[in-house]
């Protein structure tokens, strides 16, 4: 993993919530946020939290005496995430590092995380923290992406800017975001980390765009992608513009849709 994978600072944060957070991630938060509310938890952690987008729907469906912590690595998408939940004063936003969580033991029923352990340097290391915060019986939850082939946006963006950077093309997406989904690696980081039971199931669904250069924007500059973009003295409208062609060219000129596909964990 590069050190910049998990820079989300500058525009980022608000282009990330604003594009990227209804292309791919919405979906997939609701169906974490109701796997958690279904165990009908008093104490729920969020861990590597974003923008909020499972924390929104989580604040909607848990009983507002629930305590849910809601904690990030960067405190950017923190901020970005509590302007969106102004109205719900019981969450409570804290920085926080998956791998060292500020909390004593055995504190929470539920701890879950959104498409963030793909981001974690040592993830047995943050699967025990996890473990650790747990009350016994408590569950873990967390999903991941599914191959990139299976997640056609990202692999067509990722296929248009190689040429772009034919010596060193970016690869943020294959390497992190999309480079975790193999699920005999996940089931060893778990037993490493002692869980007792483990479960993986997979999520497809649909991802829709109202136009390709709105799906090329998200990726190219709602992520890190953007850095490394950057990085290589690249232009970002061009690596825009480019993307926004490769994906029209395959999908369409209009409202675009394409396949994405995750696996869900839980993990007890």
């Amino acid at each position: 993993m590069s050190v910049t994978d998990k820079s989300f600072i500058g525009s980022i944060p608000e282009l990330y919530d604003r594009l990227m957070v209804p292309l791919i991630f919405e979906y997939c938060a609701r169906d974490l946020a109701a796997r958690a509310v279904a165990l009908a938890p008093r104490s729920v952690l969020e861990v590597a939290a974003g923008t909020g987008v499972v924390t929104r729907a989580l604040a909607a469906g848990l009983p507002a005496d629930t305590r849910l912590v809601a904690t990030d690595l960067n405190q950017p998408m923190l901020d970005q995430a509590r302007k969106q939940l102004a109205n719900a004063p019981h969450v409570i936003f804290r920085q926080a590092d998956a791998q060292a969580l500020p909390f004593d033991d055995a504190q929470f029923d539920v701890v879950l995380c959104q498409f963030g352990v793909m981001f974690f340097p040592d993830r047995a290391k943050a699967y025990r923290e996890a473990k650790r915060v747990l009350k016994p019986g408590g569950h873990y939850l967390f999903n991941v992406w599914d191959r990139i082939e299976d997640n056609e946006f990202a692999d067509e963006v990722t296929r248009a800017l190689a040429p772009l950077f034919p010596s060193d093309p970016p690869r943020f997406l294959p390497r992190t975001p999309y480079g975790y989904h193999d699920p005999n690696a996940i089931r060893a980081d778990l037993d490493a980390a002692a869980f007792e039971t483990v479960s993986i199931a997979p999520l497809a669904t649909l991802s829709n765009a109202p136009s390709p250069n709105d799906a090329a924007m998200a990726y190219c500059q709602g992520t890190p992608l953007r850095t490394e973009i950057e990085a290589r003295g690249g232009s970002l409208e061009e690596a825009t513009r480019i993307a926004a062609a490769a994906i029209a060219r395959r999908f369409g000129h209009g409202a675009v849709s394409s396949r994405i596909r995750a696996l869900v964990v839980t993990a007890k």
